[in-house]
C-alpha cells in the first residue's frame, strides 16, 4: 500500500500525458522541490532502467536522489524508484483514458524506504511535505498539459 495517493483529471488524451510525465527532463516544470535533473550512464532518459538524478529544494538544502526508470507501460503506467540515499522515494504512476479517451486521470502513487537517519526524517519531515506537495504537482501538472499547444 501506498503511503500518499492523489488522483486528477486532465483534459489530454492518455498518449499526451504519459509522453510528458515520463520524460524527466519535464519534472522541475511540475514538481514544485525538483530543481533539476541530469542523466546518469549512456541509457537515454526516459527509457527502462535509466537512471537521472532529481535534485530536490527542502527547506533550505538541495538534495540530490539518483532515480531508476523501473517499469514502463505506455501509455497506461511507470514506476521511479529512488537507488541511494537515505530516503528512497518510489513512486508508481498511472494513466486512465476517460470518457472518450480525450481526457485522462493521472494517479501517482508515493512511497519512501528509509535508511539510517531516513528512519527519522521520514515520518517528520519527508511525509508532511509530500502529503502537502503532491497534490499541489498534480495541479500544476494538469495546468501545464491543459495549456500547452
Amino acid at each position: 500500500m501506498s503511503a500518499i495517493k492523489e488522483s486528477i483529471e486532465i483534459s489530454r488524451r492518455p498518449e499526451e500525458v504519459y509522453s510528458y510525465v515520463t520524460d524527466p527532463s519535464h519534472l522541475t516544470e511540475w514538481q514544485e522541490s525538483a530543481v533539476s535533473v541530469r542523466p546518469v550512464g549512456d541509457a537515454p532518459m526516459g527509457t527502462l532502467g535509466s537512471r537521472v538524478v532529481v535534485t530536490r529544494r527542502v527547506g533550505r538544502r538541495e538534495i540530490p536522489m539518483t532515480m531508476e526508470l523501473g517499469e514502463m507501460d505506455p501509455p497506461r503506467s511507470w514506476r521511479m524508484d529512488g537507488v541511494d540515499g537515505p530516503v528512497r522515494g518510489h513512486v508508481k504512476g498511472t494513466v486512465e483514458p476517460i470518457g472518450d479517451g480525450e481526457r485522462s486521470r493521472v494517479t501517482l502513487d508515493l512511497d519512501f524506504e528509509s535508511h539510517g537517519i531516513g528512519k527519522v526524517l521520514v515520518p517528520l519531515v519527508v511525509m508532511p511535505r509530500a502529503r502537502k506537495e503532491m497534490p499541489r504537482n498534480e495541479q500544476k501538472l494538469k495546468d501545464v498539459l491543459e495549456h500547452r499547444v
